[in-house]
C-alpha cells in the first residue's frame, strides 16, 4: 500500500452548485498534477464546465425538502440534514469505488458537510464559512424598509445550527474577508484563516479601447456611464436606494448613461409582495420621471462581456448590506472602476473614502445621487484614486501572486502554517 507521499495528493471539493467559491483552487490543483474530484447537486453540476478537464465531476440527486408539518424554524435544518444524508450515500459509493481523498474542502452551507467526516475520518477536512447569521449587527434588522419580526430573529438563530454541528469535524477553515471571518464566534476563530478567493487582476484590468453596444448606440469610457452590478436585483444589495437615485442623478447629469447588470430573482431575503420583481416595482415607481432611453437593464451577461461594462464605467456604485462582500466590487475596483460603495462595514473594509474610492450613506437617495453626478462632473481629475483602487486590488487581492498560494498552503494535508 503506497504512502499518501508517494502518489499525488487526493482532493475532494463538496459543493452543492460546483464550482461555487472554488473554481481558481481547483482548477489550480488539477493543473499542477494533483488529483481532483467534486461533488455537486447533478441538476446544477451538469449544467457548468468544470474548471478542468482533469477534474472529475460527481453528482448527487437533488433531496427531498423538509417536511409540510416540519416547524417552521427548523425546515431549513431538515433539508440540510437530508442535503447531508444524501451526499454521505454519495461519498460512500465513491469509497466503496476506491476513492480515498486525503483533503476534503466543503462549503457547509447547505448541509453538504454535516456527515462527510464520517465517510472520511482520516482526512483533513476545510470548511469555507461564508457567512455566520446573527440577530444584530448584520443583514437581520438592518434596512427599515424591510424589517424583520420576531419570527425571522429566531429562524435565524437555528439557521445557525448546520454550520454549528459541520464546524465540529473541521479541521481548518477558510473565510474572506475580516469582518465575515469576525462574525463567527470567538471560540472559531482559532481555526480560521483570513484568504480571499482572489481577483484575477491579470485578465480583469483598465481597457480604455472597450466598447459596449446598447440601446443601438455605442458607449466608451468617454461617455458618463454609470454602472450598477448584482447577481439578482434586490434590497440586500441597494438596489431599491439605487432605483430611487436613478431620476437625481440623469436629472443633474443630463448625458449619463445607467447600465445595470443583473438578474429579477432574489438570492437573499424575500421576494417583493406586489410585483414580479424589485426591478418591475422600482421601475413603475418612476413613472414618468426618467427617460428610459438612458437606463439600461443588461441582465446576466457572459463574463467578458460583464467585464467591458466595468471598462467603460464612469462611476460603479455598489451598495450592500452589512453582508457577503460581492466579488463584483473587487472586480471593478481591478478593472480601474471609480467606485462608490455604501458606508457599510463590508465595504470599508476595503474603500477608504477618498482615497481608493468614495462612499455614501446606504440609505441616502438624495446623497448618493448628489456624490455621484459631483464625482461625474470631475471624474478626469479623480484618475489617482482609479488607479488606487486597482493598486488595492492588486496588492489585497490578486489572484495569482496573493491569495491563491495561501489557500494551496492551506489545502496541504500537513500544512505549515503562519
Amino acid at each position: 500500500m503506497p504512502s499518501t507521499r508517494s502518489r499525488r495528493t487526493r482532493y475532494l471539493f463538496v459543493h452543492q452548485n460546483f464550482p461555487g467559491q472554488f473554481p481558481h483552487i481547483a482548477r489550480a490543483l488539477a493543473e499542477r498534477g494533483d488529483e481532483v474530484m467534486a461533488l455537486g447537486e447533478t441538476g446544477n453540476v451538469s449544467r457548468r464546465p468544470s474548471p478542468h478537464p482533469r477534474i472529475k465531476t460527481v453528482g448527487y440527486p437533488a433531496p427531498e425538502g423538509a417536511g409540510s408539518h416540519t416547524h417552521q424554524y427548523l425546515r431549513g435544518l431538515e433539508a440540510h440534514v437530508r442535503r447531508g444524508q444524501t451526499v454521505l450515500r454519495a461519498c460512500l459509493s465513491l469509497k466503496r469505488q476506491g476513492f480515498q481523498p486525503d483533503v476534503v474542502i466543503a462549503h457547509p452551507g447547505w448541509g453538504e458537510a454535516l456527515f462527510l467526516k464520517e465517510a472520511w475520518p482520516q482526512a483533513r477536512h476545510i470548511h469555507y464559512l461564508e457567512f455566520y447569521y446573527q440577530t444584530q449587527g448584520a443583514d437581520v434588522g438592518f434596512d427599515p424598509a424591510f424589517p424583520d419580526s420576531l419570527d425571522d430573529r429566531c429562524r435565524v438563530r437555528i439557521k445557525n445550527a448546520t454550520q454549528q454541528l459541520s464546524f465540529e469535524a473541521a479541521d481548518a477553515a477558510i473565510s474572506p474577508t475580516a469582518w465575515q471571518k469576525s462574525r463567527f464566534p470567538p471560540s472559531w476563530q482559532h481555526k480560521i484563516h483570513l484568504c480571499h478567493d482572489g481577483i484575477d487582476t491579470a485578465r480583469i484590468r483598465p481597457d480604455e479601447k472597450a466598447q459596449v453596444q446598447v440601446g443601438g448606440q455605442t458607449l466608451t469610457r468617454e461617455q458618463e456611464v454609470v454602472t450598477f452590478v448584482a447577481r439578482n436585483l434586490e434590497p440586500y444589495r441597494g438596489f431599491h436606494t439605487f432605483m430611487q437615485a436613478v431620476p437625481l442623478i440623469l436629472e443633474q447629469r443630463p448625458q449619463a448613461h445607467i447600465l445595470i447588470v443583473g438578474g429579477d430573482g432574489v438570492s437573499y431575503g424575500k421576494p417583493p409582495a406586489d410585483a414580479a420583481s424589485y426591478r418591475e416595482q422600482y421601475v413603475a415607481a418612476w413613472g414618468n420621471s426618467v427617460d428610459h432611453s438612458r437606463v439600461h437593464f443588461l441582465g446576466h451577461l457572459p463574463y467578458a462581456d460583464y467585464l467591458r461594462v466595468l471598462q467603460i464605467s464612469a462611476l460603479h456604485v455598489y451598495l450592500t448590506y452589512p453582508f457577503v462582500l460581492s466579488w463584483s466590487m473587487l472586480e471593478a475596483m481591478s478593472a480601474g472602476c471609480l467606485v462608490l460603495g455604501s458606508d457599510t462595514k463590508p465595504v470599508r473594509e476595503v474603500i477608504r473614502d477618498g482615497d481608493n474610492g468614495f462612499l455614501t450613506d446606504f440609505f441616502d437617495a438624495q446623497a448618493l445621487a448628489s456624490r455621484a453626478a459631483s464625482l461625474l462632473a470631475n471624474r478626469q481629475a479623480l484618475t489617482p484614486i482609479r488607479a488606487a483602487a486597482r493598486e488595492t486590488a492588486c496588492t489585497t487581492y490578486d489572484l495569482q501572486g496573493i491569495c491563491l498560494p495561501r489557500i494551496l498552503d492551506l489545502l496541504a494535508p500537513h500544512p505549515i502554517l503562519t
